[in-house]
């Protein structure tokens, strides 16, 4: 009896390790292609020199490997000697930045355009809404009542000189036809003969064309009644070619200033894992010098459950390209030594992983692997229970009633 028991103790020892094991090492493999281990690791990827973006597959020399689907680090990887005749390409790092290329708009990106020279093709008909530079001598005028400034042509078509002059209707008409008409209405009110000066002050369209235009969808920006135009993949400089080219065939010889007001198109990730409970991702707006501690320190550090010793960026790269760019991260180097070597500068698209503690997440992965079998059990127990309970219920109510008898 007691060599079954010892028996069976040995085997639930050996079960146990086993699943142990298994687990670990289904852990560890993480999907076959994706395994890490990134402790203690030297910056190391596919760089290239520049912007560490090119479409390039090298071994990073620390017991990297170039698999059918990612560079990185296998645990129990041989370590390579690296060559030391070979310069290996830097990747931009926090006291080695580099410059982006020229903004290419896309959407969602906000412009903003500001008008230096918008002049209507003549003859330009007023129409409500607009301003008039309106001008008469004081020496024509009423006493304390003078004629000079701006004037808005109300809705109705109308501009309104003031209380002693009452309102004039210059809708539809070109500058020089207004002029003549705010005359002849002085002359009725004026003894004189006045001197009256028109001009467009502000057309209604410059309102529609400056101001913050937000690139849509199709890649193109709304300029009210003068259309849209096609600005996705274009440069400054670009665009604002096209835009007074589009607008040339309303306006004399146009002349805008075109900023970006928000790069809503660049962007980059910071991925955390939760162990086995899901991962949550952060997208945040990306503005030229972001580093890696900028990065997670955005999303309020690091997380309970995180690791210190498995975090890495991901650079995007061609789909035919055949492996991935991963860039491992020393954390306890960068926050504990000030290390820069891994602090890399983030470029728009940029992933950050963050993995999960080895132990959190094995105790959460067996929870759920147990977490069935302890409900089955659970069950069977409880009906056992009630089983016996209710044959225990019964036996007595037999018994109390023999005794009756």
């Amino acid at each position: 009896m007691a060599g079954n028991k010892r028996r069976s103790g040995v085997v639930a020892v050996l079960f146990s390790w086993g699943l142990l094991a298994g687990l670990t090492g289904c852990f560890n493999q993480h999907g076959g292609d994706h395994s890490t281990s990134y402790r203690g690791a030297a910056p190391s990827g596919s760089c290239s020199t520049g912007t560490c973006g090119a479409p390039s597959c090298t071994s990073c020399g620390h017991g990297g490997k170039v698999s059918g689907k990612v560079a990185t680090h296998f645990r129990g990887a041989p370590y390579q000697q690296p060559n030391p005749t070979a310069q290996a390409p830097t990747c931009p790092t926090e006291k080695q930045m580099v410059s982006l290329p020229p903004h290419k708009i896309a959407p969602p990106d906000i412009l903003v355009i500001n008008a230096i020279r918008l002049v209507p093709r003549p003859p330009y008909r007023i129409e409500p809404l607009e301003a008039l530079l309106i001008y008469v001598p004081d020496t024509d005028t009423l006493p304390k009542q003078p004629i000079a400034g701006p004037y808005t042509v109300s809705l109705d078509g109308t501009v309104n000189l003031g209380y002693g002059y009452g309102a004039v209707n210059v809708n539809g008409l070109t500058p020089d036809d207004a002029q003549k008409t705010i005359r002849r209405h002085l002359s009725n009110i004026l003894k004189n003969n006045p001197q009256v000066n028109v001009a467009l002050a502000q057309f209604r369209g410059m309102e529609q064309i400056r101001g913050e235009h937000l690139v849509r969808p199709d890649g193109t920006i709304g300029l009210g009644t003068y259309g849209a135009v096609y600005v996705a993949g274009l440069s400054l400089g670009q665009a604002k070619c096209v835009i007074e080219k589009h607008l040339s065939e309303y306006l004399v010889n146009p002349q805008v200033s075109l900023d970006v007001f928000a790069y809503n198109s660049r962007m980059y990730y910071v991925i955390v894992d939760g162990g086995g409970f899901g991962q949550q991702v952060f997208k945040l707006p990306h503005t030229g010098n972001e580093t890696v501690l900028d990065a997670i320190s955005a999303v309020q550090g690091l997380a309970p459950v995180s690791s210190t010793h498995h975090i890495h960026l991901a650079r995007p790269s061609p789909a035919n390209l055949g492996c991935n760019q991963v860039l491992p991260v020393d954390w306890r180097a960068i926050t504990e030594g000030g290390s820069t070597a891994t602090n890399y500068q983030i470029f728009p698209g940029d992933r950050i992983y963050i993995g999960p503690n080895r132990l959190i997440a094995f105790d959460n992965r067996l929870a759920q692997v147990l977490a069935p079998i302890e409900r089955i059990l659970g069950i069977t127990l409880l009906g056992a229970n009630t089983y016996q309970t209710l044959q225990g219920s019964n036996n007595g109510a037999n018994n109390s009633g023999f005794i009756f008898r």
